[in-house]
């Protein structure tokens, strides 16, 4: 049950290569709330990520707030309380800042990250440890929430074939990863509502041994609209699976679409 909303992350940053178009997929008060299931059997928890339009030291930016958090039976013996945050620049889409703050089961973090994006550089501030370290990071560096927005707008998937793979990076606690992604196709997929939409499937690669239970631990469902909405994410875990579906959302740019079942 450890680290829901990592998972969710993790494959909902890399899903959003599915861009087609450079015309924005999300828009000020985005919001969606995703179910968690353990096993396949168990309501594990929930997590939300919302998208609201400010201002940070004068720079307009979008600020993305992520949560999750156990639900039921299982938060008795094992609770998360998780909480993600990004701002990033309304044009470029690069970060500024990006915050971490967990609780599962009672091991913590509390880390927030400032980002030169001119100097290629990420002030990493441990406020647990009350310790500020600098790291060298990438060109253009994305952190784990920013890099979802980010591709949703940029990139370009009408070449891609299935088999093919799509690398990036990231920036994280205080280092630099590498996602790769390996488009799987189209599947029809039945929604939380009982509707049928038509989405893309993705298989991301990530490092095993630590989480995941192999390197292709990951599948994950995203909408075939400009909106591209994550809808499910399936994760095998060293012990169990860990299911995420999406539930209820809200201030869609563009319309959902859906095929309504009678």
């Amino acid at each position: 049950m450890k680290k829901l909303l990592l998972i969710l992350f993790t494959v909902a940053t890399v899903n959003s290569v599915l861009a087609q178009e450079k015309e924005e997929a999300f828009k000020d008060g985005e919001w969606f709330k995703f179910e968690m299931s353990y096993s396949g059997f168990f309501k594990a928890g929930n997590a939300t990520l919302q998208v609201n339009e400010t201002n940070l030291k004068g720079k307009p930016v979008f600020h993305v707030v992520g949560k999750g958090w156990t639900t039921g039976a299982i938060k008795w013996f094992f609770k998360v309380k998780d909480r993600y945050e990004s701002y990033f620049d309304i044009h470029s889409f690069l970060p500024y800042k990006f915050i971490r703050n967990i609780d599962e089961g009672g091991h913590k973090k509390d880390i927030e990250i400032d980002f030169d994006q001119v100097n290629n550089k990420a002030l990493v501030f441990n406020k647990k440890h009350n310790t500020k370290n600098t790291v060298d990071t990438k060109p253009n560096i994305q952190d784990m929430v920013s890099t979802f927005y980010y591709l949703r707008n940029k990139l370009d998937i009408s070449a891609l074939k299935v088999g093919d793979e799509i690398t990036l990076d990231m920036f994280f606690d205080q280092e630099n990863y590498g996602f790769k992604l390996k488009y799987l196709g189209e599947e029809t997929i039945e929604i939380d509502n009982g509707n049928d939409v038509e989405a893309l499937k993705f298989r991301p690669y990530v490092m095993a041994g630590r989480v995941f239970k192999e390197e292709e631990s990951l599948t994950l469902w995203v909408t075939k609209d400009k909106n591209k909405i994550p809808l499910r994410i399936k994760a095998d875990l060293a012990v169990g699976s860990l299911r995420a579906d999406l539930v209820d959302w809200r201030g869609l740019k563009h319309p959902f679409k859906m095929i309504i079942n009678n």
